[in-house]
C-alpha cells in the first residue's frame, strides 16, 4: 500500500470526524439501551436493513464486472461474501421479530434510510473501485461500533440470543486486512490518476448517508433527534 493513500484516508477520517460522533452518539443507540425501542420499531430497522442489503449486493456485483480485470476484483468479491453473510443473518434477527422474507420484502424503503445504498448504486455505474473502497474503509468502524452497541442492547433489553443478533455481531467485529486490502485499492486507483478528491467526495458523502440512516430510523421510532 502506498503512502498516498494512508495519507488521503486520514485526511478523510479528521474531515468526517464531527459526523462520525454524531452517529456514534446518536439518541436511537440510547433509546434502544434504554429499552425504549418497541418492537414494531425493530421490525422497521430490520426491514430497512433487507433492502440496503439486497440493493448492496447487486451494487458491489456490478462494480466486480466493470473492475474484473483490475486487482480491486478480491477486494470487492470479499464485499460481496461479506454482504451475502449479512443477509443471511439478517435473517435470523428478523424471524426473532416474527417476520419471515416476504414480511421483510413488505416494508417500503424510508427516503432517508435509503439514501445511503442509493448512493451505493450510483457509484457502482460512476464510480471507481478507490471511491468505494475509501467509502468503506471510513464507513464502517462507526457503523460497527453502533452494531456493537445494538447487540449487547439487544440481548440485555430485549431477551434475544447470540444467533438472533449474529446480523449485528458481524459488522461489530473488525477485520484486519480489510483496511490493507482497501489502502491498496485505493493507492493503484491513485497511481492509475483517480483524482483524490473524487475519492475523498464519496467518502464523505456516504458518511453523511450513513447519519441521514440513524436519524431515519430516530424518527421511525419516535425519538427525538
Amino acid at each position: 500500500m502506498g503512502t498516498e493513500a494512508t495519507r488521503l484516508v486520514d485526511e478523510i477520517r479528521a474531515q468526517i470526524r464531527p459526523v462520525d460522533e454524531r452517529i456514534l452518539n446518536h439518541p436511537y443507540l440510547a433509546a434502544l439501551e434504554d429499552g425504549r425501542i418497541r418492537p414494531e420499531d425493530l421490525r422497521t430497522f430490520a426491514g430497512q436493513q433487507y433492502h440496503i442489503i439486497t440493493s448492496d449486493l447487486a451494487s458491489f456485483g456490478r462494480l466486480l464486472a466493470r473492475h474484473s480485470a483490475l486487482p480491486s476484483r478480491s477486494f470487492l468479491l470479499g464485499l460481496i461474501q461479506g454482504e451475502a453473510a449479512a443477509l443471511e443473518a439478517l435473517f435470523k434477527f428478523a424471524g426473532a421479530l416474527g417476520l419471515d422474507q416476504a414480511g421483510l420484502e413488505n416494508f417500503d424503503p424510508i427516503p432517508g434510510g435509503h439514501a445511503y445504498t442509493a448512493f451505493v448504486a450510483w457509484l457502482s455505474f460512476h464510480g471507481s473501485d478507490a471511491e468505494v473502497a475509501a467509502a468503506f474503509l471510513v464507513n464502517l468502524p462507526a457503523w460497527g461500533a453502533n452494531c456493537g452497541r445494538m447487540s449487547r442492547a439487544l440481548r440485555q433489553r430485549y431477551g434475544l440470543t447470540p444467533e438472533q443478533v449474529g446480523f449485528f455481531e458481524l459488522f461489530a467485529q473488525t477485520d484486519p486486512a480489510f483496511e490493507a486490502g482497501a489502502l491498496g485499492v485505493i493507492q493503484a486507483g491513485l497511481d492509475r490518476g483517480i483524482p483524490p478528491a473524487r475519492i475523498s467526495r464519496a467518502a464523505r458523502l456516504l458518511q453523511a448517508y450513513e447519519l441521514m440512516y440513524w436519524d431515519a430510523m430516530a424518527e421511525a421510532a419516535g425519538v427525538a433527534t
